[in-house]
């Protein structure tokens, strides 16, 4: 099991850091929301810990971003909050299960191994066509060896082209797709997107992976390697 911890409270986050270690339990320790938000998409962690009340960003806000962003990884928020109202805002903004400070250890341990069997069933598969693999997992692409960290919305916009290589892919499609339907959204959405993946593509000597079809939208040739 891995997981991120975000905690800003230097003594509860050291001791929950080693408590977690010695249960084989693999921990990374950040002490503010901004940079569980640069991190939580690095490592495939099974599960966020996210303390409520953090500096930067609390847990509550990084929970509602990251379901905006359709991150599917397993969310326990920490709080001292305990009322009904807070259990169900934390809730309905996309966390999986809530844990009232003071806890016992064994009611954390029990809550994230509990988490973590709920998403074994679901099974993961990496997308591979001809040298390039996206990895679901932990929003990556590899290319020649070499490996680069994807946002939701580069992913998704990089498993449409990988699933569909050689094939132009119209815009309406690609926004309606990575957006959805009802996405406010204007096509400069959509070219941001694109050159920001690009621009991590070329950083693993991929950039001439993605095509513009002028007047229409984009394609992925994809040479053997």
């Amino acid at each position: 099991m891995k997981i991120l911890l975000a905690e800003d409270d230097k003594n509860l986050g050291r001791l929950l850091q080693n408590l977690l270690k010695k249960e084989n339990i693999k921990t990374d320790w950040v002490e503010d929301g901004e940079a569980a938000y640069e991190q939580c998409y690095r490592d495939g962690y099974d599960v966020l810990i996210l303390d409520w009340m953090m500096p930067k960003l609390d847990g509550i806000a990084l929970c509602k971003r990251l379901r905006a962003e359709e991150y599917q990884g397993k969310i326990l928020l920490l709080t001292a909050r305990d009322s009904v109202e807070d259990k169900v805002a934390g809730l309905n903004e996309g966390a999986d299960d809530y844990l009232v400070k003071p806890f016992e250890m064994a009611e954390l341990l029990a809550r994230l191994h509990a988490l973590v069997r709920r998403q074994g069933s679901y099974k993961q598969e990496d997308y591979v066509c001809k040298g390039v693999t996206l990895a679901v997992k932990d929003y990556t692409v590899v290319y020649k060896n070499k490996k680069i960290q994807l946002r939701p919305r580069e992913f998704k916009l990089m498993e449409l082209l990988l699933i569909n290589a050689g094939q132009i892919l119209p815009r309406e499609l690609l926004l309606e797709r990575v957006w959805g339907i009802d996405g406010d959204v204007t096509e400069n959405n959509l070219d941001v997107h694109i050159r920001s993946l690009r621009l991590k593509l070329a950083s693993i000597g991929a950039e001439s992976l993605i095509k513009t079809v002028r007047g229409v939208g984009y394609m992925l040739e994809v040479e053997d390697v």
